[in-house]
Formats: structure tokens, C-alpha cells, sequence
């Protein structure tokens, strides 16, 4: 079998010749059919954020069950699924309620397969449990495996605000990267506000439009908040999603949210905002969401059935693993990156 393994800060490898693993109990082994590339990835192999272990990458990874434990019940060889990337322990409040990404035991395990565990980037994938598999019906597994995390999170952020999107709002989308397309479509698909998408670079504002964006700005404009202010009126925008999570474009943000606003941090770009009594209108929300739970990636699963989202693909083989890391890290990569074993 051949992975891409992390061994410690800045040292991936392909390895080949491992050894596949047997499923016991509730555990399923997975043949892998695409497992997407995600900017996650660079902060455990640039920034160190997991140490002291050695593992498989990839945190959104797709393919067909080749083998069951005896315990798995549901499901049968050769039926396409999706990995739901959180792994909690399954039993606390949240987990029973379907909401593993905030597990009460969060900060005592690996966050999940690709992430202090071994994950998809590989020939085969052993899943710990079969709780952790949404199936995925007629959907093509490569092109379904980025819906884990780049339509599942995105889409958990808008649901949070979806009572606010109403059409006589306007809502500000920051990064049209690989989250941030797919949050165009599912604002478009479930909504009628007003969107505005910002981004650097005219192809992906151009991009935006064609995703359902109604205004682009850009985002290093020094007068980009007065721009979207001008669209806005004094309203301001009801929900800001900001995918980016610099200061620039936290900074941003605080300047075109409304009164009883959300302001949505998605991105983990590792900016910094400082709280002042004027520093915000009243009644805002300022959150950091973490993924999804696990009925929001059902949800997601239907969204892409019906077409009414699309996630820009582009496939590579596991040997151009650290190819594809090094484009994501110039910003080469539209829309999402898979890797096809």
C-alpha cells in the first residue's frame, strides 16, 4: 500500500510497500478514491501543529467499503461513502448529538483520520467506526471526497445564519478559495440575500461571479470596506464569512458588519482582533465555527445530489503529493485539489 505520511515539521513522504490493514470489530477498511488536499494540511506540516506523531495525511477522503468488521451493521462491500473528518468518542452530549467536531474530549485525542490519526491519502484507509460514514449513492467519490470539509464547513457557518439571510440583506463572502466557492453556491442555493464576494486577484472575483455573487470586491483596496459600504447603504451587511482569518480581513469585517450581525471566522489565517467598546455595532456575533456535525454533511451529500453545488476539481496521484503542497502554497490550486490513488 502506498501513503503520504507525516513524520514531524516540514517531512512528508510517499511511502510505499505498507502493509494493509484487516477491519475488526466496528471498523471498516475503505479502498480510498480521492482525498482532497486542504490548506489544514500546511499548518500540521509548516507549522507543527501536531507533534510527536507519525501518520497517514488527509482529512476528506471518499471511496468504497472493501472490508467490515463484524460488528458493522448497515452497510455492505462496495457501497461509496463519504469519512466524516471530527472524530469525537462518540459518547458525551455533542457527539450524541451528532456533533463530533465540538466533543467534550476534544482536547485529549487527535482530532481525526489525516489530522493525529492516519488518514486517506493512501490506497486503503481503516475507519474506526462505522458511525463515521455518510454514504454518498450515485455521487463519483473523487469528486465527492472535498465535501467533508470544504462544502460540510462552510455550509455549517451559513446554516448558523441562515434565519438572518434574508433577501433584503446583503451578505460579504472574504476568499473564494477552496471553502469560499462552495459557500457562493450554497448562499445562492439557500438564500436570497444580496452576496459580495472580495478576494486579490481578478480571475477569482471573476470566478465568484460565475459561482452567484452579485458584487466583487477587492480586498487589498485601501477603500474596500467604503466600496462595500456603498452597496450596503448604512445597513451594513447582515453576515460576514470571513475564510481567510487574516487581520487584514478580520479588520475588514468589523467595518461592513451591521447591527445584530454574525461575524464569521472561518479561516485559519492566524490574524488577531482586539475588542473595543466602539469597536463593533451592537448585537454582533463573533464566531470561530469548527467543521460540521455529522447530519449537516447528510445535508451537504443531498445539496450536491440535487447539483445545486459543484466543487472545482482538480485530481493529481499520490507521487505528486508534495507537488500539489507546493502549489497550495503559492495559491496555484482553483477550487480543490484531490488526490486519486
Amino acid at each position: 500500500m502506498k501513503a503520504v505520511r507525516f513524520f514531524g515539521h516540514k517531512d512528508v513522504r510517499v511511502i510505499k510497500d505498507l502493509e494493509v490493514p484487516t477491519p475488526t470489530g466496528d471498523e471498516v477498511l475503505l479502498k480510498i478514491g480521492g482525498a482532497g488536499v486542504c490548506h489544514s494540511d500546511l499548518h500540521i506540516i509548516d507549522e507543527g501543529i501536531v507533534s510527536g506523531v507519525t501518520f497517514t495525511l488527509g482529512h476528506e477522503n471518499a471511496g468504497w467499503i472493501e472490508e467490515m468488521g463484524s460488528d458493522v451493521k448497515g452497510f455492505k462491500k462496495g457501497d461509496a461513502v463519504l469519512v466524516y473528518g471530527p472524530w469525537g468518542c462518540g459518547h458525551c452530549k455533542p457527539c450524541q448529538h451528532s456533533q463530533e467536531n465540538y466533543c467534550d474530549h476534544q482536547s485529549e485525542q487527535a482530532f481525526g483520520g489525516g489530522l493525529g490519526l492516519n488518514g486517506g491519502m493512501a490506497d486503503y484507509m481503516l475507519v474506526p467506526s462505522s458511525r463515521l460514514l455518510v454514504p454518498i449513492h450515485d455521487l463519483d467519490p473523487v469528486i465527492a471526497a472535498p465535501l467533508t470539509d470544504a462544502a460540510l464547513t462552510p455550509y455549517a457557518a451559513i446554516k448558523t445564519s441562515l434565519h438572518k439571510l434574508m433577501p433584503d440583506e446583503f451578505v460579504v463572502v472574504i476568499g473564494v478559495g477552496g471553502l469560499g466557492h462552495v459557500a457562493l453556491q450554497i448562499l445562492s442555493a439557500m438564500t436570497g440575500a444580496t452576496i459580495i464576494a472580495c478576494d486579490i486577484t481578478p480571475e477569482r472575483l471573476e470566478f465568484a461571479k460565475k459561482l452567484g455573487a452579485k458584487h466583487t470586491i477587492n480586498s487589498m483596496d485601501k477603500d474596500a470596506a467604503d466600496q462595500i459600504r456603498a452597496i450596503t447603504g448604512i445597513k451594513k451587511a447582515k453576515v460576514v464569512i470571513d475564510f481567510v482569518g487574516a487581520s487584514s480581513t478580520i479588520d475588514l469585517g468589523t467595518k461592513v458588519i451591521g447591527l445584530e450581525g454574525d461575524l464569521t471566522i472561518v479561516g485559519l489565517g492566524g490574524g488577531k482582533y482586539e475588542y473595543t467598546m466602539n469597536g463593533l455595532p451592537f448585537g454582533v456575533r463573533l464566531t470561530n465555527p469548527y467543521w460540521g456535525s455529522r447530519t449537516e454533511l447528510m445535508e451537504v451529500v443531498g445539496l450536491a445530489r440535487q447539483k445545486k453545488i459543484h466543487i472545482e476539481v482538480e485530481k493529481y496521484s499520490l507521487d505528486q503529493a508534495l507537488e500539489v503542497y507546493d502549489k497550495l502554497r503559492k495559491g496555484q490550486i482553483k477550487g480543490r485539489a484531490v488526490l486519486v490513488p
